[in-house]
This record gives structure tokens, sequence and C-alpha cells, in this order.
């Protein structure tokens, strides 16, 4: 029986290089292997820092998509994939968002989370696929791949594009040839890897830190936050009960007896206790404020406190 010979692809990207750093790794010791790996990690940073003023542009375009009533996507394979999940995971306990508002599709679907499918990320029709079934015009799509390339997730964004979302794409390679139709490029240069071509490594941090920081950051525009408390976390048990009231006491200053007795006032809903004591508003008027102003305390408050001028 005659095999067909799979397709091989040569992926030109710093990622893929071979680092002169690290060509000795297999002979140093155990703690010489670890500080050349937390040698190359500490680049990370400094290479996250560059593209900046282009994930400002990404935290925007979900800011918008979702106060206007729509979704933000991720889309990756492998290490990229995996890290969108997480990230799109947290939100819901961390924020106490709608588990709807950031949607996370890896190639492979449930099963490459944990294992290798064959060929998915190479399949660009099943990526336009997973986003023509699920997305709407108004929607965000954030596509993350460390060779600039996967089909699968260039199939998504274009795929998107053809239904009116906004789609940008973090890339660990500046020199990819991507679509044109794209709004953002967050294109990211981590280097070679310690390991060459271990893209869980270098690039995978550089994804994970740019993923949490646009995820916080549009968390923060959307007024889920209070100065730098998580005003919107859901309280699931004792620690984060106690959180609730330890937060209300950083807020106001008030002691945690008079913070707990609000809360229970609020029927433990933190926001509504944190107006209630910061304005003096009585429960009713807090919450009216809040649902008025989508949830944002600092514009709750401010309405709450014209009101009363």
């Amino acid at each position: 029986m005659m095999t067909v010979p799979r397709q091989v692809v040569h992926v030109d990207s710093p990622t893929e290089q071979r680092n002169p750093r690290t060509t000795d790794i297999d002979k140093m010791s155990t703690e010489g292997i670890l500080a050349a790996i937390n040698a190359e990690d500490r680049q990370v940073p400094d290479a996250v820092r560059e593209i900046l003023p282009e994930l400002a542009t990404a935290v925007d375009y979900a800011t918008e998509a979702i106060r206007g009533g729509h979704r933000v996507h991720y889309v990756g394979a492998g290490t990229s994939g995996r890290l969108a999940v997480l990230d799109a995971a947290e939100l819901v306990p961390t924020f106490n968002v709608p588990s709807d508002w950031f949607v996370a599709h890896h190639a492979g679907g449930e099963r490459a989370l944990q294992h290798a499918v064959e060929n998915a990320e190479d399949d660009a029709r099943a990526g336009a696929a997973e986003l023509s079934s699920t997305i709407s015009a108004g929607d965000f799509v954030l596509g993350l791949t460390a060779s600039g390339r996967t089909p699968y997730v260039l199939g998504a964004l274009l795929a998107a594009k053809r239904r009116g979302a906004r789609a940008g794409l973090v890339s660990g390679n500046p020199g990819a040839v991507v679509p044109s139709e794209l709004d953002v490029l967050i294109a990211v240069d981590t280097g070679p890897e310690a390991i060459a071509g271990s893209t869980r490594m270098k690039a995978g941090t550089a994804q994970k830190i740019i993923l949490t920081a646009f995820s916080t950051a549009t968390m923060v525009k959307l007024g889920r936050t209070y100065s730098n408390l998580m005003v919107s976390m859901r309280a699931t048990n004792a620690k984060l009960r106690g959180r609730t009231v330890r937060i209300l006491h950083e807020a106001t200053g008030m002691s945690t007896h008079d913070c707990a007795e609000a809360l229970n006032r609020a029927g433990g809903d933190l926001k509504v206790a944190l107006v209630h004591l910061l304005s003096g508003a009585d429960v009713g008027t807090a919450t009216e404020a809040l649902s008025a102003k989508d949830g944002h305390v600092r514009e709750a408050l401010e309405s709450v406190r014209m009101r009363a001028s």
C-alpha cells in the first residue's frame, strides 16, 4: 500500500532559529540550564513593551465589542490555543463576567488540549468553519500563532472578517506574511528559543503576558474593577468571602465589621456595598446607579453624588 507523503513546510521564524547562547545547554549543570533559560525569559517583557500601542488598539476593539453586546473570540493551536483557553476560563471567576464574553477556539477541539491532534492546525477550512458558525458582526477575534502562519488561525480570522467582525493577530514572527484584511497586528519578536523551535518557551511566555494584559485592561475599561481592586469577583468560598470584606475595607477605610454589615445589606453584592458605603446612599439607590452605568463603580458614584448635589 502506497503512503502519501505529508506536506512539509519550512517556517522562517525567529523561534525556529538556533540560539547561539544555549548551544551547550546539554553540557550544563542543572542550575546552569535553569540560569540559561532564565536569561532568555528576561528578554520577553522588553519585547512585549515594543508592541503595547498595537495591543492598546486590540483592547479598545474588545471593549467596544463587549459594550455593544458582542463577544471576544480567541483562536489558536497548540500552546497558543491552550493559553487562550486558560485566559478565557479565568475571567469568569476573577471578574464575574458572563461565560460567553470571551470564547476560546482551539484547533482540534477539546481533545487537543491534552493530546496532539494530527494536522488540526494545518486545516484552514476547519478554522473558517468554526468561526463562521459562531461569529457575528460586531465581535472581535484575536488569533494567536507563534509562527504567524498557522492555517487554522488565519482561516478563522478571514472568516470572521467576512462576517463583519474585527480581527487581530498575535504573532511571534514579525516577518510572516499575514492577511491585509486584519485590523491589528501584534507581532512580538522574542528571538530564538533556548531549545530551537520550542515555542512553549519565550514565545508562549510572551503570549501569556499579552493575553493577561489584554483581558485585564479590557476588564478595567469595562468597569470590572474599582481602583486596582477586583470588585466584580464572585465569592464562591470562605476565602473569597473574606476577600470581599477586605476589599471593602481597603476601598473605604471602614472597619471590617461595618463592611460585613454593608455587604449583608447589599445581598452579598460587592459593588452595591461599595457604592453604598462610599456615597452614603441607600442600597436601592446604589443598585439603581450601578445598573444605569453598566456596573461601573466610579461612574455610579459620580451619578449618585450629582443627584445629591
